[in-house]
């Protein structure tokens, strides 16, 4: 990068590949133990009890670690020395997960089952955070949907690649386990192998004598509302959206079998079908988005646009309750899904509080929104099914959901944003980290 005092510029193309295969390891983690290797697991140590069981560990790993990315951004926002602020956490994520699962691996009890997740998703989320937080310390405003773009690309194949692995190594899931704890460290070694290539001897957060003055640690964990209008009402806009893509997720076989009325055999091949049309529809405008916003230089049109389309994708199984009419559903809502998340990304890093001095913490506080809505909208959507019209009622409420997520992102483009340039009524101030300026 060409900063303010002419220094050579530093090539991120390999620092955003870097990013896309930790991405795409944090997926596979998440995607072949929450999906395949868990409920498994948990089946087999009592298979009477598996329901309740599989419950309580989700619901005990998810209330342990919600915290965890916003403690660990708000520590490497704070961490100084020759390797800068997000590599040494990244490391240390990377080995307490690589152990974590390996442990995991050999679990034979329910409690011991659910400490070794806990303390592993724990890690995971401390990596997840230390690298996320590296695009908006390096990657200026107007690249950073073509950077999310391929961390997203990244993310989408390693789950994809990750569960068709597991269900297939089921008889041997010690070879899964073993091979998600590689795969997370060889990904790491990869991102601090570019990381150590990109670094010059100007920087070291050490010897910045300009880093940004933040207010005590515990304080600064969370962020006022009120003075951070747009940063909130992002994080209001991502968590409907999120809740309203969730509610019908969980439900998708049941959809098909008790509303669209497929015979249960067909309607699980049908499922597979239908995931990996969605998966299609994500990838395409998780690309386009990033790359067109970029180059348009405004990320507000996209994420409203998403937050519509999923609302009218809501409603197509209600008007044409047909594997037709799911078909076409799948495609909608994937690509509603694969624009938020490019663009509503990006657009987050442009409006973080404080010009993104604290940028590893916002973004971890940032992340809750989604990961928030992925545990109750099951039990949401349970209680929608059970006492508000059935499926009809809970695509109707889905939609609502939607339509809330864009009311909310209407009011965050009327506070004033910046461009995916930098221009605009709120521009970042430049943030001190160990790649320089940006």
């Amino acid at each position: 990068m060409v900063g303010t005092d002419g220094r050579e510029a530093v090539q991120r193309g390999p620092l955003v590949g870097s990013l896309a295969v930790v991405a795409a390891a944090l997926a596979a983690c998440y995607g072949a133990v929450v999906a395949v290797l868990l409920p498994a697991q948990v089946a087999a140590i009592d298979p009477a009890a598996k329901v309740g069981n599989l419950a309580l560990v989700s619901t005990v790993s998810f209330a342990c670690t919600i915290a965890a990315q916003p403690l660990v951004g708000a520590l490497s926002d704070r961490t100084r020395g020759r390797w800068g602020r997000r590599v040494p956490w990244a490391v240390a994520g990377t080995l307490v997960a690589a152990a974590g699962l390996l442990a995991l691996g050999g679990a034979t009890t329910l409690a011991a089952v659910t400490v070794l997740w806990v303390v592993t998703q724990v890690a995971l989320n401390g990596l997840d955070v230390a690298t996320s937080a590296v695009v908006p310390d390096d990657v200026p405003p107007r690249r950073r949907g073509r950077a999310f773009a391929l961390i997203g690309l990244g993310a989408v194949a390693g789950g994809a690649v990750a569960v068709l692995a597991a269900g297939a190594s089921a008889a041997r899931p010690g070879r899964v386990w073993t091979g998600l704890a590689v795969t997370v460290l060889v990904a790491t070694s990869v991102f601090v192998a570019v990381e150590a290539r990109r670094r010059r001897p100007w920087d070291s957060d050490a010897a910045a004598g300009d880093a940004p003055v933040r207010p005590p640690f515990w304080r600064g964990l969370l962020v006022d509302p009120r003075r951070e209008r747009r940063f909130t009402d992002a994080f209001v806009s991502r968590l409907l959206f999120v809740l309203a893509y969730q509610l019908v997720y969980a439900y998708q076989l049941y959809v098909l079998t008790d509303h669209v009325g497929v015979p249960a055999r067909a309607a699980t091949a049908l499922t597979g079908t239908l995931t990996a049309t969605t998966l299609a529809a994500v990838l395409v405008a998780v690309v386009v988005t990033g790359w067109w916003s970029d180059r348009v230089g405004t990320r507000t049109p996209f994420m409203l646009g998403a937050c519509g389309l999923l609302a009218v994708a809501m409603l197509v199984p209600l008007a044409v309750p047909t594997t037709t009419g799911m078909t076409v559903f799948a495609v909608l809502k994937g690509v509603a899904f694969g624009a938020h998340m490019a663009s509503g990304t990006a657009l987050v890093t442009e409006v973080l509080p404080a010009g993104g001095a604290s940028a590893g913490k916002d973004l971890g506080l940032y992340n809750v929104a989604t990961n928030l809505p992925q545990t109750v909208a099951p039990a949401l959507a349970a209680t929608v099914i059970a006492h508000l019209g059935g499926y009809p009622g809970l695509f109707a409420t889905a939609a609502g959901v939607a339509v809330l997520a864009l009311v909310v992102g209407v009011r965050l483009a009327r506070r004033g944003l910046p461009t995916a340039g930098g221009a605009g009524p709120h521009v970042a101030q430049p943030v001190v980290t160990g790649g320089g300026r940006t």
